[in-house]
């Protein structure tokens, strides 16, 4: 199949044409505006530096359903302990920068380019992108961030420089997402890492439904804050 290219244009190919890496396009922007057309449509940016934008749809996709997450006990023991401090929307930059500078898998550099840094801060000014920050001793340790929309988080990427903090601050994120009345995280790629805390595979083709589906919640945009949950959120299965 071929690879479709941008223009100026706010428009992207439907995702049926993807290739079977989920290359469906390449080119055009990181304007807001093209950014939240994007997410709609399932299609996210991936790229790395001296490149040009690429946009991606996999098929299939890694979703976590938020009565799914799964706790393990040594991390549920790491949750009671409460060594962690866990804030959302507090340092949203620095934790993008923090996952820019995990080691990918193959490969050298970041996909987690300045170009992106200042396009998702533009969506968090607007309240669409957020993050989770887990802080020890008053040190950033660990978080993660993605794109909220509707009733629908889209995971972009986390980071942790202490054991389970990672962990943490997605089990946070969940108890919160919850409480809003989330119906599905965005993860994006395999990894079994988030297997092993409860995402699952699913078809683009279901994930598109259940994102059109999602999508239509009426969910207010603006910070988010750890004050809306509490223990029983947290440890809510």
């Amino acid at each position: 199949m071929p690879v479709f290219r941008l223009t100026r244009s706010l428009v992207f190919p439907p995702v049926c044409f993807a290739e079977p890496d989920g290359l469906l396009a390449v080119g055009g922007d990181l304007s807001l505006e093209r950014l939240l057309l994007a997410y709609r449509e399932g299609i996210f940016p991936w790229y790395s530096k001296g490149y040009p934008v690429l946009w991606w749809s996999p098929d299939p996709r890694l979703v976590l359903f938020p009565d799914q997450l799964k706790i393990s006990k040594s991390l549920g023991r790491v949750l009671r302990k409460g060594c962690f401090r866990v804030t959302f929307d507090r340092s949203f930059v620095d934790v993008m920068e923090k996952c820019a500078q995990v080691p990918r898998k193959f490969g050298e550099g970041t996909w987690i380019v300045p170009e992106m840094v200042q396009a998702y801060q533009r969506l968090h000014l607007v309240g669409y992108a957020h993050s989770v920050e887990i802080l020890y001793e008053g040190k950033l340790v660990g978080g993660l961030y993605g794109v909220s929309m509707g009733r629908v988080f889209f995971g972009e990427s986390m980071f942790t420089e202490m054991t389970d903090a990672s962990k943490v601050a997605l089990v946070y994120l969940v108890a919160l997402l919850r409480r809003m009345g989330f119906v599905m995280i965005d993860c994006q790629v395999t990894t079994s890492h988030l297997q092993r805390l409860g995402a699952l595979e699913i078809s683009r083709h279901e994930f598109m439904a259940r994102l059109r589906e999602g999508i239509k919640g009426n969910v207010p945009v603006g910070l988010w804050s750890s004050e809306d949950i509490g223990p029983a959120d947290v440890f809510s299965r």
